[in-house]
């Protein structure tokens, strides 16, 4: 090998290690840029599900109220119930023992 075909191969070397740092380059720059796009998607979606999520909170907290609202006062029904049964059962107990 005379010393023109290795200054060729050095040449040609030299071209092929910039194309390929500059498909490199160019690569990672894609890369990125997906990256990026695919953090702030996530980050849309995150912001979604913190809206819905505080959404089904608040529902839950209504619901809550609700139940209990209607539990004390479904009690205080079973409760005056019971009270006006046995007042019958004692009055109808008194009526008979007469």
């Amino acid at each position: 090998m005379d010393s023109g075909d290795l200054i060729g191969l050095l040449i040609f070397l030299g071209i092929l290690a910039t194309v390929i740092i500059y498909l490199a380059r160019r690569f990672f720059a894609f890369r990125e840029k997906k990256l990026e796009l695919e953090v702030s998607l996530t980050a849309e979606k995150a912001a979604q599900y913190a809206a819905s999520n505080a959404q089904l909170e608040q529902r839950v907290r209504v619901l809550e109220q609700i139940v209990t609202d209607a539990g004390a006062e479904t009690a205080a029904q079973i409760e005056a119930l019971r009270d006006h049964r046995s007042l019958k059962t004692t009055a109808a107990t008194h009526k008979s023992g007469e």
